[in-house]
Formats: structure tokens, C-alpha cells, sequence
């Protein structure tokens, strides 16, 4: 019982890491990566479609994305889409749109910095969160006599050595995109 219990929040705190992944692919840098586009929702049809299942996202070089439309049609909805996503971007409109990424001035690094360390304090708490869980399902168990109260301390210890591993993660990544958006 305590085995799985384990297994289950190893396993929620990992999607708990996945998702920091993904909050730290819309954080831009001065480098152009086609995951900062992966939250822009494009009117198709009178239903807002995610990006990529109306166009290809794909790199031209290290500072421009390239967005190839599905349909020609659909070349002004997703220009008006990328500009209107709140990303700072301007795209050029041509067969294919061309999205430029601009340099990063100071300021603007300072405020993605922000941006990354609330995406990281979002996961920290999403992972004590599931320690919480986690530790009142032990207790649940303790109250029922189905483990010792030393069962339940053994477990506890566990559960937090667990917790801190994925917290020192978050922080080790956490650091590691500080240093990239700092990198000129």
C-alpha cells in the first residue's frame, strides 16, 4: 500500500516537472523556438484551434520561425493569432509567415527571469501539494490500523526525501533557464 502510494505522487510530481517544461518552452529567449508558439489559438471556422493543427511551426534559422498554413486561407487569422497571443512577436505575412524573434533587450530579460521563477514556484507548490495528498492518504491508513505508527513515520520520511528531490530539480532547472535567457 505504501509502495503505491509512493509510486503515485514519484509519478504526479514527474507530470509536475513535465509541465514546468512546458511553461518554460513559452518563456522566450532571443533564440527562436517553435514551443513559444504553443499556446497560440487561432480562429478556424468559429472554433479556436491550437497553432500546429492548422499550420507547421518549424525554424528558418536560430532568430525566425517559420508557420506554414494548412489552407492559404488561414494565413490572416494566424497572423492576427501570433500577434494577438501577447508574445511581443510581429509576424511577416508572405506565402508563409515568417515570425522574427527580436533581441531581448535588459528589461525584457529581467521580467521573462519572472516569468520562470513563478512558473517554478507554481510547480514547488503543485509538488507539496501532492505531498500533502499523499501524507493524509497515510494517515487515512494509520487511522484505520492498516499500518504501525512506525510504518506511517518511515513512510512520511520517504514521501519528504521524495518532495525534496523534486524540489532541488525545479530549482536545477529553474536555474538553467535563468542562465539561458542571461546568455547574450
Amino acid at each position: 500500500m505504501i509502495n503505491d502510494l509512493k509510486k503515485d505522487s514519484e509519478d504526479r510530481m514527474n507530470k509536475t516537472l513535465e509541465s514546468l517544461e512546458q511553461g518554460f518552452g513559452k518563456v522566450r529567449t532571443g533564440r527562436a523556438n517553435p514551443s513559444i508558439l504553443n499556446g497560440v489559438m487561432v480562429s478556424y471556422y468559429g472554433s479556436d484551434v491550437p497553432l500546429n493543427q492548422v499550420a507547421n511551426v518549424g525554424l528558418e534559422d536560430s532568430r525566425t520561425l517559420v508557420v506554414q498554413p494548412f489552407e492559404r486561407s488561414m494565413v490572416s487569422a494566424i497572423d492576427k493569432a501570433i500577434r494577438e497571443a501577447g508574445l511581443g512577436l510581429n509576424p511577416i505575412t508572405a506565402d508563409a509567415i515568417r515570425v522574427p524573434m527580436p533581441a531581448l533587450t535588459e528589461e525584457t530579460r529581467r521580467d521573462m527571469q519572472k516569468v520562470a521563477r513563478t512558473e517554478a514556484e507554481n510547480a514547488k507548490v503543485a509538488i507539496r501539494n501532492i505531498r500533502r495528498d499523499v501524507l493524509g492518504d497515510i494517515k487515512a491508513l494509520l487511522k484505520e490500523k492498516d499500518i504501525s505508527e512506525d510504518d506511517d513515520r518511515r513512510a512520511a520520511d520517504d514521501i519528504q526525501k521524495i518532495t525534496d528531490k523534486f524540489v532541488a530539480e525545479v530549482d536545477k532547472r529553474l536555474a538553467a533557464k535563468e542562465a539561458e535567457l542571461m546568455k547574450v
